[in-house]
């Protein structure tokens, strides 16, 4: 059993300090410390609840079991380096035997520690936003009374709906826990016969009934996040028709939770802690620092995640972009994605030669980026030798690497460093400035239009999923959003050219949706995902979700053939870690339920199959 311990969650200039429990076993344990509910039975104490659920969208609290690595919001563990996105980075035993296994998948223990800490902090979630609804209807001063307390509940339902989503994503057959569950009633070993995409929807579709469509502070949930989530679960569940309306509301009609109508923005202002929460950001969640927290609010699950040798980190290179992403941003002479298998190796044709990098050229040596034409957006995702690294400099490539060598680095999660001491914590007393307030986007607008193409694909609607995708495409085409090269490269903080710095060539798809078919358009789809998420943690679940093992479109089997094939190719370059690699089809789309939440539930809970 964990003390009671206290977070601190800004939600734009609002601050509420809210207190929680922590203990073993979320669901079948007294809370120790806990407030009663008579105490917190006034608006400040709904308040308080309702800021302790969200507070736990970054996936951190201070004493919770396992490790803060593997129950980060962003998944860069499971959607990262468990896909083909990602390497785990730094040296081959570094975080092992738990991390390893994720990248292999050959050999995952029911004991895992990152699985563990993701289980109880999704979990933890899940009963501070049952407590909301609990205590809403035990206010009896007025306070709570009418929208009020209607609204409170609608986001504790929505908040509800998210850490469940994260937990169906992971395991997928999961308990759903509602707020009758409660150690009082004797009913908290909850079975899990199945996916619970019904009740995840039916929370979203009540937040969205009741939620208004602006909220006071930029953190808090609206009635278009309520949509958007909806209609991400539909398309979850395979139910495009019911997901489509939503989505082209949502395009048509959303606005953030300020007010400002949803728009793409420049690509880079998504992961920049002094652009976040722009009209991008659908539902973000909130990190801060310097706030009196400890580092408690900052981004805590990615605090290993930047180069192991830049200028301004002490650690620790961790999730290092693949081979096979980097190639991914490899385009035709049209600018257009290159995804087609090739026969003759069975690699997408981008994968058949790696994008020339600095492997094996030491650090002293001079080098000049390739020219090959690429997506713009890789320089924005991927670190790359040459490259302007935000405004650290010259990014080393390889050299900024840790152990096991690969020449690029980390991007999204990193920050400016003319801004850092606003914008990072020392995170403990070992990782300089990695502990960021960079939020993650748990969905952003683009990703609501290319829901809305796959959407569309599945609908037989080619020529709309084709004009979608060239929405977002047409972004990553315009140069005003390209990384550009330094005035002076000695001063990287001096300012940044109108000059590209690489050969960006971004073509937009002009009829070969119809021309080619639906195969062709949904692989196009799904490529463009890639592209734009690549080092979001979203690529697993992308390909999970068009696996037969979910009821998705392209067979059973499809998943393992996506990851497999990635690990013969990248036999080509020395990983020891992938070399044992091995996705097995019909286990591995999903994860093992940590054998000690088993234990919990009194035979009640049931390991994923061929566990």
């Amino acid at each position: 059993m964990k003390k009671l311990n206290y977070k601190i969650l800004a939600l734009g200039s609002l601050i509420f300090f809210t207190a929680g429990y922590s203990c073993k076993k979320i669901l079948n344990s007294t809370p120790a410390g806990a407030l009663a509910a008579s105490t917190l039975a006034n608006k400040a104490g709904v308040d308080g609840l309702l800021i302790g659920a969200y507070s736990l969208l970054d996936g951190y609290y201070s004493g919770q079991p396992g490790t803060n690595y593997g129950s980060g919001i962003s998944n860069w563990t499971y959607g990262g380096v468990g896909a083909d996105d990602a390497y785990k980075g730094s040296t081959t035993n570094d975080q092992a035997p738990d991390l390893p296994a994720i990248e292999q998948h050959a050999g995952i223990s029911l004991t895992n520690s990152y699985l563990q800490s993701k289980w109880q902090v999704c979990y933890a979630g899940v009963q501070r936003a049952n407590n909301v609804i609990q205590e809403v209807p035990l206010v009896t001063d007025g306070s709570e009374a009418g929208t009020v307390g209607q609204n409170a509940i609608a986001e504790a339902r929505f908040l509800r709906a998210i850490y469940h989503f994260e937990l169906a994503k992971i395991w997928r057959n999961v308990p759903y826990v509602d707020e009758t569950v409660t150690y009082a009633a004797g009913n908290y070993n909850v079975p899990n016969p199945g996916p619970i995409w019904d009740k995840i929807e039916a929370d979203f579709a009540f937040a969205m009934t009741v939620l208004p469509k602006t909220q006071p502070q930029a953190g808090r949930a609206n009635y278009y996040a309520a949509e958007a989530f909806l209609a991400k679960a539909y398309v979850y569940d395979h139910q495009y028709a019911k997901a489509l309306p939503l989505l082209t509301d949502c395009i048509n009609n959303g606005v953030t939770a300020s007010g400002a109508k949803y728009a793409l923005e420049p690509f880079n202002n998504n992961f920049n802690a002094s652009t976040k929460n722009g009209p991008e950001s659908v539902f973000a969640a909130q990190m801060s620092v310097s706030d009196g927290s400890n580092g408690q609010n900052d981004d805590a699950g990615d605090v290993l995640n930047f180069p192991g040798g830049g200028t301004y980190t002490s650690c620790c290179g961790f999730y290092v972009p693949s081979y096979h992403l980097a190639n991914a941003y490899k385009v035709d002479a049209n600018g257009l994605p290159m995804f087609q298998i090739d026969a003759a190796t069975g690699f997408p044709t981008y994968d058949d030669v790696n994008l020339p990098n600095d492997h094996g050229v030491a650090a002293t040596a001079s080098y000049t980026p390739t020219n090959v034409a690429v997506d713009s957006r890789l320089d924005w995702t991927v670190g790359r030798r040459g490259i302007p690294y935000l405004d650290w400099g010259l990014c080393g490539g390889e050299p900024w690497t840790r152990g096991d060598l690969v020449p690029y680095t980390p991007k999204k999660n990193s920050f400016y460093e003319a801004v850092a001491t606003a914008t990072t914590d020392n995170y403990g007393t070992w990782a300089t400035n990695q502990g960021s307030a960079n939020n993650y986007s748990i969905m952003r607008f683009a990703d609501v239009i290319l829901l809305r193409a796959e959407c569309e694909v599945e609908t037989a609607a080619l020529s709309a999923a084709e004009s979608d995708v060239n929405l977002v495409r047409a972004r990553a085409a315009d140069p005003t959003g390209w990384v550009h090269t330094y005035i002076d490269n000695t001063k990287p903080q001096g300012g940044f050219t109108n000059t590209p710095a690489a050969n960006y060539v971004v073509g937009l798809y002009s009829g070969q949706f119809s021309a080619n078919g639906q195969a062709y358009a949904l692989a196009a789809v799904m490529t463009e995902r890639q592209l734009e998420f690549g080092m979001e943690g979203q690529r697993f679940f992308d390909l999970q979700r068009q696996d037969g093992a979910t009821g998705g479109p392209l067979g059973t089997g499809y998943m393992a053939g996506v990851l497999n094939t990635y690990y013969k190719s990248d036999t080509r370059i020395a990983n020891p870690v992938l070399s044992t690699a091995k996705f097995t089809a019909g286990r591995d789309e999903f994860y093992p339920i940590p054998q000690q939440e088993i234990q919990a539930e009194n035979g009640k809970l049931k390991q994923n199959p061929n566990y």
